[in-house]
């Protein structure tokens, strides 16, 4: 078995004009960048965040601060729910696409005027992105990291959604014979084969993208730290099944172990990241709070940079207060980064001067607050309407 490589792709990719509807902070807010980078600046508490992640749910998922569909909806109005539409450039191709929840229903999607799974986004419009919340990526569960690697690996193959989601109903269905006592090996003959098929093409998956990621690193620039990764089993063990025929033998052999925990202890869904900091060949979670940070954005430049050799366009960036936790040095060699890569990037900050390193190459948007409606304003002029 062999991961799948993203198709070529001509051109950029890039969203052209942006247009939300009652999206948390947001009433009406129209938005049409000119420039492949565009910098949204302004208080805490404004609104720059909520941009982004409207921006996320372009893509498969349940964007970056994973809510669910009612939390999104702006409470003050009368409006049923929420919606996000975009204009897209794909290559030398324009889509239109909206998304859109009403109150008690899940997210819908449509593609060019037409309903489309969710999962069709990964294989339209890649977008990485790197928010405050990931900080402790290092110092947290497992958990967070399976959820860093699985978005990274996403972004190269969007079959991986599918995977996971058959990997995860059939595991369910194990917990549950687990938890009911089932001793008849029969019920669990084709849920283990799923499990092990579908767990296979997930860390085959996963070994791939930490593969390309590691490779782009080496073409990045000095002034951000490399990391060695791995993927590695529970309590830091890398010799754990990996094949199908691996899986299947170690799901079999622990029935009677796991029906005692009630769960599921061996496959995908108990690995874990592995970053170790070159320079000092030390874990990250054993660094400074900044050399974490420093190491975070150079996995995701890296990412951005591996897609970029792979498809032939850059993914979306979004980098919520990614300024305000670098000396000016590194701020200039990120824009510049990101610049050189063709990658159209939406960043936050809290005041201009984040971005003053951009200079001419940015778009720049004021995002304030009224009352708890945010407005976004170019050079003075309003976009709210």
């Amino acid at each position: 078995m062999t991961a799948n490589l993203p198709e070529p792709v001509s051109g950029t990719c890039a969203i052209e004009a942006l247009f939300l509807s009652h999206f948390r902070s947001h009433k009406v807010t129209r938005i049409e960048p000119k420039a492949r980078l565009v910098a949204l600046y302004g208080p805490n508490g404004a609104g720059k965040t909520n941009i982004l992640e409207a921006i996320s749910y372009l893509s498969p998922g349940r964007g970056l601060r994973r809510a669910v569909p009612e939390d999104i909806r702006r409470r003050e109005d009368a409006a049923p729910g929420w919606k996000v539409a975009a204009r897209l450039r794909v290559g030398d191709t324009q889509h239109e696409l909206e998304t859109w929840a009403e109150a008690g229903s899940g997210r819908h999607v449509h593609l060019d005027g037409k309903a489309v799974p969710q999962n069709r986004l990964g294989n339209l419009l890649r977008i990485l992105w790197l928010v405050p919340a990931m900080d402790r990526l290092w110092t947290e569960a497992a958990e967070g990291r399976r959820r860093f690697l699985d978005r990274m690996t996403l972004s190269f193959d969007p079959a991986h959604a599918d995977d996971a989601l058959r990997y995860e109903k059939a595991m369910r269905e194990r917990n549950r014979l687990l938890k009911d006592q089932v001793t008849d090996a029969h019920w669990y003959r084709a849920v283990e084969a799923q499990m092990a098929a579908t767990g296979a093409a997930i860390l085959l998956r996963r070994e791939a993208a930490i593969a390309a990621v590691t490779a782009a690193q080496r073409d990045g620039l000095d002034i951000f730290p490399k990391a060695a990764l791995a993927l590695i089993g529970p309590d830091a063990d890398e010799d754990f099944p990996r094949t199908e025929e691996a899986l299947l033998d170690a799901l079999s052999e622990g029935r009677n172990r796991d029906m005692s925990a009630g769960r599921t202890l061996v496959g995908p869904h108990r690995c874990d990241l592995s970053a170790i900091y070159a320079a000092k060949s030390i874990p990250a979670r054993e660094t400074s709070t900044g050399e974490q940070k420093a190491l975070l954005i150079s996995l995701v430049l890296a990412n951005v940079r591996a897609l970029a050799m792979a498809t032939g366009a850059a993914p979306v960036v979004l980098l919520d207060e990614v300024a305000a936790h670098l000396d000016q040095e590194r701020q200039a060699a990120l824009y510049d980064e990101l610049d050189a890569l063709g990658a159209q990037a939406w960043l936050t900050g809290t005041g201009r001067e984040l971005f003053d390193a951009l200079g001419a190459r940015a778009d720049y948007l004021q995002v304030t607050d009224d009352a708890g409606l945010s407005i976004v304003s170019e050079a003075g002029l309003n976009n709210q309407h």
